[in-house]
């Protein structure tokens, strides 16, 4: 009998063992994984939590969807939870972990075909191991005039696995699942659903009409545990004939009130189209430079420090990015309702005619027009040490709710010696306000500082109503708990209808049996 280094709760030795061969004889044994240095990529985690919390008792590789089936049937068997990820690229909020130790994870990557893609129709149907960079592979290699929106960085990064926790891009189909159309999803009992129109056999419309008959289904297998997607629908934007980029800067922090309130009508009319970013200045100088080039002190870097960086790199306290796109009329027409609108608002407005060459907005330019980059990786050398967790609060595009985010992390942030790391993404009428914890997690004590920081963030942004739209596996529990009981009962009573004996991710979004 092999040893394991971690059992799946209430399953013996002998059980697990059991299992572990058939789990072989369905992939084959070189796709099997429970020694401690195959799993080890499993574990490796960057948010403050103790990775033994989330330790893994094995992995599976499978390659196709009846694979998938034969892997839930031998878990339904042995009551063995299953941790499904695409390619488990999720670094601050957990990487490819479980959100609770002992559970196999069922790692998806082989499974990478680019099923379909209609040039004609913009729209693609791939598995869960496709990436990003894959896609946009395949699409320039045939010549298809489509367009990506993939997230930053993202080369990596699985457009099933981004979507189905609701991920965002740049570009004007930056909201990946309200852009997506029709799922195949492996239910616990080993059935495969097909969603929307898939439901009908020989159906022709799977990717272009979302809804289907009856009610819509996609949703509930976004953020939860309900079943594996094996597959996503997705449409893709067609390239236009012209794109502007342009950058909108602030000088000051206190200017992200004037900066939302100016963007958001201006997106909520579509004369900007595209996902708005509102990049603080240590977001955008963090993949630029290192922390130790302007502050050695003790507790969050100073506002002085902060100014010397600013002004060295050219950079505004906050700086917007947002872009245009159709024909050159209508750019040049939208072009001039941009600078009109901020104009007299104490911005400074830059395109490409004055930042030619420049790094960071050519960066930014190739997220909007959905090209591949790893540049915000960058980030994680601010600090060092390796540790990250992203606090993801939404409120209103409002400023004044800008403003009291900023204000409240920056306090709270400050009182535990962290930075604020931060940007807004400014949506339909929303604001995704992403808060970059990074920490040192070579250090037990500051490991611990940067856990309770997280938790006060989530305790102070809940209690004001601004809600998490995802979190790491550590903060799920807490972060459904904000959303109240009977949100809370609502899921469950859904989860034990359709996996009555919890083997499918327990622990996601906080759901269990």
């Amino acid at each position: 009998m092999a040893d394991f280094n971690v059992l799946p709760d209430g399953v013996s030795a002998e059980q697990f063992g059991n299992a572990i061969e058939e789990y072989a004889a369905i992939v084959g044994d070189e796709n099997v994984f429970v020694s401690a240095d195959n799993l080890a990529s499993y574990n490796k985690i960057m948010i403050p939590a103790d990775n033994a919390d989330h330790a893994p008792s094995g992995a599976l590789a499978p390659a196709s969807v009846e694979e998938v089936q034969a892997i839930i049937g031998v878990c339904d068997k042995y009551t063995i939870p299953v941790w499904p990820v695409s390619t488990g690229k999720n670094f601050g909020y957990g990487s490819a972990a479980a959100a609770t130790r002992g559970q196999v994870i069922l790692d998806l990557r082989r499974m990478n075909k680019i099923i379909e893609v209609d040039a004609e129709l913009g729209t693609a149907l791939v598995e869960p191991g496709v990436t990003y960079q894959q896609l946009k592979d395949y699409l320039e290699e045939n010549n298809i005039p489509l367009w990506l929106s993939p997230p930053a960085p993202s080369s990596l990064v699985s457009p099933l696995g981004n979507a189905v926790d609701r991920g965002v891009g740049y570009t004007p189909y930056g909201d990946n699942f309200f852009f997506s159309c029709g799922m195949e999803v492996v239910l616990a009992n080993g059935e495969v659903l097909r969603t929307g129109m898939g439901s009908m056999p020989n159906s022709t419309s799977w990717q272009v009409f979302k809804w289907g008959y009856g009610p819509s289904l996609d949703g509930i297998f976004t953020q939860s545990n309900y079943g594996v997607v094996t597959k996503l629908g997705m449409w893709l934007m067609p390239q236009p004939p012209a794109f502007k980029a342009f950058v909108i800067r602030y000088p000051d922090d206190a200017d992200i009130e004037k900066a939302i309130e100016t963007i958001r009508p201006l997106r909520i009319a579509q004369i900007i189209p595209n996902a708005v970013v509102i990049a603080h200045a240590l977001w955008e100088g963090g993949a630029e430079v290192v922390r130790s080039d302007y502050y050695q002190g003790e507790g969050s870097i100073s506002d002085e420090a902060v100014e010397r960086m600013k002004s060295d790199l050219g950079m505004g306290a906050w700086n917007i990015y947002a872009g245009l796109y159709g024909t050159p009329e209508q750019i040049a027409l939208n072009w001039d309702i941009v600078r009109n609108t901020f104009a007299g608002t104490g911005a400074i407005i830059q395109d490409e005619n004055d930042l030619a060459g420049n790094p960071t907005f050519d960066y930014r330019a190739k997220l909007m027009r959905g090209e591949m980059t790893l540049k915000e990786f960058g980030l994680y050398n601010w600090r060092g040490g390796g540790g990250s967790a992203w606090f993801a609060p939404v409120a209103q595009a409002r400023g004044s709710e800008g403003l009291a985010q900023m204000e409240l992390a920056k306090e709270i942030l400050g009182k535990y010696g962290f930075d604020y790391v931060a940007e807004y993404i400014v949506g339909w009428r929303e604001g995704h306000h992403i808060i970059d914890l990074l920490f040192d997690k070579t250090n037990a004590e500051e490991t611990e500082r940067a856990n309770q920081c997280f938790d006060e963030l989530l305790r102070e942004f809940s209690e004001r109503g601004w809600g998490s739209y995802r979190t790491n596996i550590a903060f799920m529990d807490k972060v459904a708990n904000t959303f109240g009981p009977v949100k809370r009962d609502v899921d469950q009573k859904i989860k034990r209808a359709l996996d009555p004996k919890g083997i499918i991710a327990p622990g996601k979004s906080g759901i269990y049996i």
